[in-house]
């Protein structure tokens, strides 16, 4: 009622606007249009597009870099950032094929020994994981997995060394040889390790992350160094 008597006396409904005038040397048209150089190149590449053969060496290169990661461990986000079971698998698979054929087999199979290894490598990582995911941890599970399996490699390579010594001899000598082997490897895993893991948990509980590590792969350090082939 009140902008009917308004505009029955003559009198602008927004007076206001009167004063507000549009410069003609201002467009009022125009294109909504992306640059095309504002995409970056990760947002048009896609990997289902790329041939079979590029996917697998792809990803052979990821997991070699992990290797060296490992050799020459410092700290770096290397293996969170891109994180992957393959490598892992392949340890796991590569040592509880190794430890096959001991004194503690039985004659007329060798999986239980297998099974043993495979079952204490991952369950000993998970409960490391859970630990650490429990105590403030800020990585997430996979990404300690991966860790933890690809700092398996100084240990494996320990293996091998080990049953090449043995193939020589299982005296005084041979024991001393892979003594010393098992327990530079040893070392070598537990650092690696927590060199990767130190940073991501609280300063004041590094040391109850640091043992379980420890003992994990102080137990496949005590299997390697006691394999003895049937």
């Amino acid at each position: 009622m009140a902008a009917a008597e308004g505009s029955a006396d003559g009198a602008p409904l927004f007076a206001g606007l009167a004063d507000v005038s549009i410069s003609r040397d201002i467009p009022v048209e125009g294109e909504i249009t992306v640059p095309v150089g504002s995409r970056s190149p990760d947002e048009d590449y896609s990997t289902l597009d790329e041939p079979v053969k590029d996917t697998i060496m792809r990803d052979l290169k990821a997991v070699g870099k992990k290797f060296v990661h490992v050799m020459y461990p410092k700290k770096s986000s290397a293996l969170l950032r891109d994180w992957d079971l393959w490598g892992p698998l392949v340890l796991c698979v590569s040592l509880a094929l190794m430890l096959q054929g001991g004194s503690a087999d039985s004659k007329d199979d060798g999986g239980p020994q297998f099974a043993e290894v495979f079952v204490i490598i991952w369950f000993g990582a998970v409960v490391i994981t859970l630990n650490s995911k429990l105590l403030g941890g800020t990585i997430s599970f996979f990404q300690s997995l991966c860790v933890l399996g690809y700092c398996i490699m100084p240990l494996t390579v320990a293996m091998l060394v080990c049953r090449l010594v043995l193939l020589a001899g299982s005296g005084t000598i041979s024991f001393i040889i892979r003594l010393i082997v098992v327990v530079a490897m040893f070392g070598w895993s537990t650092l690696a390790s927590t060199a990767f893991l130190a940073d991501s948990q609280p300063p004041n509980r590094k040391g109850l992350v640091v043992y379980p590590i420890f003992l994990f792969y102080f137990v496949i350090s005590w299997m390697i160094l006691t394999f003895t082939p049937q």
